[in-house]
């Protein structure tokens, strides 16, 4: 599958949207634009073509219509055909890139590459797998835009976060299509997005296994085989990146900090942090605020 990338240190420009509804059977007009049109299905299906290629855009689906590419409606669509549409334009995007399984895995066991992550990446035609996240951020945007703010940045920032949220569907839910296992092997996708969810409910390698009934030891074996780290360790970063957030972001002493990762013993924590990052907690603490006052 080809996909987009996009730089987002600065968010798109939006341009223009709203919800296509129709009373009569429709067929969507030729045209070639020069932005970038997001589609979203709601109701029944869309049929259009661009540069030759036939899409049924169904409810859930999304479809991006590129600059300067010709486009038209290649058969009549129902009365009750329904779909969201955005257009913007950025000079920050780069089309037919390939998205290949180290990379999807390299991302989703680093927490702390979240941090610096610049690029995101999304399919030109995909299937959404929470396509009610990405309607509540476009029925935000529509609100937003006809709401008549002082300033259109708004609109680009929420339209940018509707990009964002797709493109989080997509490392998410790549085992829906099949990037990383063959049907024979254990889910590691499945796995990574349970433990990301949970991971500050204190749960334990035990805890998972038990969830997708394996062995705890061959479970951590493989999961280690597959991704370069132990089940365990996994955790434990999870847990470390949410409380570097913590420490800076708030003023939670670090008993709180610690319940809220999901780790009961306060000197357990600190030791773990210590581990992980060299320094105890509050030497992290410390540290950041004294580099953030002393920044120019």
């Amino acid at each position: 599958m080809d996909y987009m990338k996009m730089n987002i240190e600065k968010p798109v420009n939006y341009i223009s949207g709203g919800r296509f509804v129709t009373n009569d059977p429709w067929k969507h007009g030729k045209r070639t634009i020069d932005s970038y049109e997001m589609i979203i299905g709601v109701n029944d299906i869309l049929y259009i073509e661009q540069d030759d290629i036939k899409y049924e855009v169904k409810p859930g689906e999304v479809l991006f219509i590129l600059p300067d590419s010709s486009h038209r409606g290649y058969k009549i669509c129902s009365k009750h055909v329904s779909f969201y549409w955005f257009h913007f334009v950025t000079d920050e995007i780069a089309t037919g890139k390939k998205l290949n399984d180290t990379t999807v895995l390299k991302i989703r066991t680093n927490p702390e590459t979240s941090r610096s992550i610049k690029d995101i990446y999304f399919p030109v035609y995909t299937q959404l797998v929470a396509a009610e996240r990405l309607t509540i951020l476009a029925n935000q945007l529509l609100d937003v835009d006809n709401s008549n703010y002082y300033t259109r940045m708004s609109m680009n920032y929420l339209m940018t976060s509707l990009l964002i949220e797709l493109s989080e569907q997509t490392f998410v839910h790549s085992s829906k299509r099949e990037t990383l296992i063959s049907e024979n092997d254990i889910n590691i996708n499945q796995i990574l997005e349970w433990t990301r969810i949970n991971a500050f409910d204190g749960i334990s390698v035990s805890d998972i296994a038990d969830r997708f009934n394996y062995n705890k030891d061959y479970l951590s074996r493989y999961f280690k085989k597959k991704t370069g780290k132990t089940l365990q360790s996994y955790i434990h970063e999870l847990r470390i990146s949410k409380a570097k957030d913590l420490l800076v972001g708030t003023r939670q002493n670090i008993q709180v900090i610690a319940q809220r990762i999901g780790i009961e013993d306060e000197k357990y924590f600190m030791r773990l942090f210590r581990k992980y990052e060299k320094i105890t907690p509050t030497e992290y603490r410390k540290a950041f605020v004294k580099t953030h006052l002393n920044r120019k």
